[in-house]
């Protein structure tokens, strides 16, 4: 069952106002929450980062952070998400519906929408790596805000798929940003290295996660920015996301990342990663 606009509707009974904001200017925020075996994973900091984005667009929530959390609570009981199953929890708040003018109109209500849909984990992926493709960085100035303006990140994914590659890596003038919908980190020397959380790219939570086990774990991490050449030389590449974890990239433009395999800075952090899922949610 879908969650719209404070009813609980089946699928293929949603509707959408023609002149819902959402859906006219992409004006909204959203957020995309990882289950594993029934448990949701970084609830918290996903709702930080929602909070956070409805204030920099302006959008006064009149939902509290307990209300959006029973509401994530019931959606799993009601599409009978249990113990075995892994999932994501979409959940996406538009603007709302008003006579279509630009600036922002007074008084209106905020409309709701999230959803729950079963996803396997990436586990042969991260085995074995993901291929990427160096593309210009057309996104506009505020990444760092999860707006329902993707067009910029569809069309960089697309540009990847097109010449044969599983995902972008993104550059503004030749510095490095991030892919298409997921950070990325460089390893050289053992020491990792990540564009700074800033408005050019999203403060992804995985990422903080990554972050977080590299200074627990006596791993080296910068938040430097770096260019196309430091990239091409280095030891190892690999992106996070929610749902593709931590995706070891192996080769750029068709030339092989390293050795052409994952590397072993990637696989430790994927190691502690798996421990970190167990402890958050499997305990």
């Amino acid at each position: 069952m879908l969650y719209v606009d404070g009813k609980w509707v089946e699928e293929g009974q949603a509707a959408v106002q023609p002149e819902d904001r959402g859906y006219n200017f992409g004006d909204g925020i959203y957020e995309v929450v990882r289950i594993y075996k029934g448990r949701l994973y970084q609830w918290d900091a996903h709702l930080t980062r929602l909070f956070r984005s409805a204030r920099e667009i302006k959008l006064a929530l009149p939902w509290s952070a307990e209300e959006l959390t029973q509401l994530a609570k019931e959606l799993l009981l009601k599409n009978n998400i249990t113990e075995q199953d892994d999932a994501t929890l979409y959940l996406q708040i538009s603007r709302g519906a008003a006579p279509r003018i630009h600036d922002i109109p007074s008084g209106i209500k905020p409309v709701i929408m999230a959803f729950v849909r079963p996803k396997a984990r990436p586990v042969e992926d991260l085995k074995k790596g993901w291929t990427a493709q160096l593309v210009e960085d057309i996104r506009w100035l505020r990444c760092d805000i999860k707006t329902l303006n993707l067009l910029g990140a569809v069309l960089v994914k697309q540009y990847a798929k097109d010449a044969g590659a599983q995902d972008s890596i993104l550059h503004r003038n030749g510095i490095i940003t991030e892919c298409s919908s997921a950070n990325l980190f460089a390893v050289k020397n053992g020491e990792l290295y990540t564009h700074p959380a800033d408005h050019l790219i999203l403060h992804g939570i995985t990422r903080q996660v990554v972050l977080d086990l590299a200074k627990a774990n006596g791993i080296v991490a910068h938040e430097t920015v770096f260019d196309i050449a430091f990239l091409k030389q280095a030891d190892e590449l690999f992106l996070t996301s929610t749902t593709a974890e931590i995706m070891p990239l192996v080769s750029v433009d068709g030339e092989a990342v390293g050795n052409g395999q994952p590397g072993p800075v990637t696989a430790r952090l994927q190691a502690l990663f798996e421990q970190h899922i167990h402890d958050s949610v499997l305990v």
